[in-house]
């Protein structure tokens, strides 16, 4: 049986691009270079049929560790809570009030980017307490 070492996280949304940059912001992670042949990811878009414009863009971790993030354009919208939803580490190895504080900071810049802060959750104490985010297109996520 062969080991997986690698994969990727794809979102369906409306807008790829809005919300890939969204989650680089979020991530520090980066676009990659546009495909051979083109200056930028503008120029290939605009190679593609009326129909495949826009519809999909990704995002990567610069350091190589991360998961590739995929996004694709869906005609629906989102209608249910995500079956599956990232949990993005902003108070790893900080206990207490500093930890809600940090929590909380970073819950601020990311709704500077367009996210929604929801309910801070406590479980089993403060120390593993995360708050349930939401991104640009309403997909959750908590900060932990």
């Amino acid at each position: 049986m062969a080991t997986v070492r690698q994969f990727q996280v794809t979102f369906d949304c409306a807008d790829p691009e809005r919300v890939a940059r969204f989650w680089c912001e979020v991530l520090g992670y980066e676009v990659p270079p546009p495909p051979p042949g083109f200056a930028s990811w503008t120029e290939f878009n605009d190679s593609l049929p009326a129909e495949s414009q826009g519809s999909a863009f990704a995002c990567i971790d610069p350091t190589g560790v991360g998961p590739r993030l995929f996004f694709q354009r869906v005609p629906e919208g989102k209608v249910v809570k995500n079956r599956v939803h990232l949990d993005v580490r902003a108070g790893t190895g900080l206990v207490g009030d500093e930890r809600l504080a940090a929590l909380q900071a970073e819950s601020d810049r990311l709704v500077a980017l367009g996210a929604v802060q929801g309910q801070i959750l406590y479980a089993d104490g403060i120390n593993e307490s995360c708050i349930n985010m939401q991104d640009v297109e309403g997909n959750e996520f908590c900060l932990d």
